[in-house]
């Protein structure tokens, strides 16, 4: 059994700096090992860039908006050119709107709160939870996990088909999965819905950082997605697409900010004037630091070349999914097959292994840190694996002991930050791991798979 090491092209595209990649962490084993980040698909690593910008504006941080003093004019005007940076990185339309949220799951609650009453949603069992369930106040269908990009599309068409033709409609769906990296025909499905009078929106979060994305190109009518996915901090996301919807719908969160004029009443109450623009949803002192920290990520992917960057990206895909299959006892997960095309998520499970054992053994024999569990998609995962939607199995909660079949599995995930040694020691330790075993005992404490200290296996 062995693994290629062949080195990638550099004149493809060299990895980004990115913050954290000289840190070092302890093995169990002893010693120390410069940390093997691969768990991009949770959170991206901050760019050195991103860094940097913030921190040369930091001296300058003042209140937005309504501040006369120099400071706030200036941070004002940074806010505001972030949003023009993030719609021109998104390739919006004249007349959409970019409104600054705290996250992907924000920004998809914030749109469940403003779609018109007797809404039917339309979304997928293979989305990630934030997607799938913040549409509590509508009319939901819940559409089977398709097995080709085509039968997601046939799908969708033969639902739209069969719902009230007259009343709002809205579809969501992914733009690349959190569990396969799979890459969703988005641009069929935003045919078929137009078609039958819905809308529809997609969630980024993973396809964002991974490769270009074009609203009007697209022709879909919302985008959402997250800072920390896309090389930025902590803190800060993104809903931009169609004003309409919004413009009608109450703030989001009621309070300065959202609202233009407030006065009282004679009989004691209050009128209020809500503005139309994005500040409708966007009440409070915002993040601006978050903001400007996602503008710099836009600017520094455009820059750096999306393109060089994604050939880079295919690269590792490639080097993992060969190196992969190369153990036979790994069975990587997939809904569309092994040519879909994707980007750099890929999960997996280990025959013999419970999967949280094999993830703890990778961070603490190897200094890897990768996922373990169901990764907020549970009835996408336990599709997959082929177990009943009723099993056990809590993302990121072993059900079992190490050594004992789990109903998780393990996802490795990396981008443009990503060094080629991390991925050769991540495919020298799963063909290590599979072949000789861990070299230290586990245990289950708090629901996660930890090394028992002190106590090495017998090898």
């Amino acid at each position: 059994m062995s693994v290629s090491t062949a080195a990638i092209d550099p004149s493809v595209c060299a990895p980004l700096p990115v913050l954290g990649q000289d840190v070092t962490v302890p093995l169990v084993t002893g010693g120390e090992v410069t940390y093997a980040a691969l768990d991009y698909a949770a959170s991206a690593p901050a760019l050195q860039r991103v860094w940097d910008d913030v921190a040369a504006y930091a001296p300058y941080y003042g209140s937005v908006h309504r501040g006369a003093g120099y400071l706030s004019q200036l941070s004002t005007d940074l806010f505001e050119n972030s949003r023009r940076t993030v719609a021109e990185f998104l390739g919006c339309r004249a007349e959409d709107q970019v409104v600054f949220t705290r996250s992907t799951t924000d920004s998809l609650n914030l749109l469940a709160a403003a779609i018109p009453a007797n809404c039917q949603v339309f979304v997928y069992e293979t989305e990630h939870h934030a997607s799938l369930l913040p549409w509590r106040d509508a009319q939901v269908t819940y559409l089977n996990a398709p097995r080709t990009p085509g039968q997601a599309v046939e799908t969708l068409e033969r639902a739209l088909a069969d719902r009230d033709p007259y009343g709002p409609a809205l579809v969501c769906v992914t733009g690349a999965s959190n569990v396969t990296g799979e890459l969703w025909p988005v641009k069929e499905l935003a045919a078929a819905a137009h078609a039958h009078g819905a809308r529809i929106v997609l969630d980024a979060a993973q396809l964002a950082p991974h490769h270009p994305v074009d609203i009007a190109e697209l022709d879909v009518d919302w985008v959402a997605f997250s800072g920390h996915k896309l090389y930025a901090p902590f803190g800060s996301g993104v809903l931009a697409g169609r004003a309409d919807w919004l413009q009608a719908a109450e703030p989001y969160l009621a309070g300065g900010g959202a609202s233009r004029k407030v006065a009282r009443r004679a009989d004691g109450g209050v009128d209020v004037d809500w503005h139309t623009t994005a500040a409708r949803h966007e009440a409070g002192s915002p993040n601006v630091i978050g903001v400007y920290s996602i503008a710099s990520a836009c600017k520094a992917l455009a820059e750096a070349g999306f393109d060089n960057l994604v050939a880079r990206e295919q690269e590792l895909v490639r080097r993992v999914r060969e190196g992969l299959a190369q153990v036979p006892e790994v069975q990587v997960l997939s809904l569309f097959g092994d040519d879909a095309p994707r980007v750099g998520v890929i999960s997996f499970v280990v025959r013999g292994w419970n999967s949280s054992h094999f993830a703890a053994a990778l961070s603490a024999e190897y200094g890897i840190g990768v996922r373990d569990g169901l990764f907020c998609a549970h009835p996408l995962v336990r599709t997959l694996l082929g177990s009943d939607p009723q099993d056990p199995g809590e993302c990121g909660a072993p059900e079992a002991e190490p050594g004992e079949r789990s109903l998780n599995a393990i996802r490795v995930s990396f981008g443009a930050g990503t060094p080629d040694e991390h991925i050769e020691r991540f495919l020298r330790a799963v063909t290590e791991l599979v072949r000789e075993g861990a070299q230290w005992k586990y245990r289950t404490e708090d629901g996660r798979c930890v090394p028992d200290r002190g106590t090495a296996a017998q090898v």
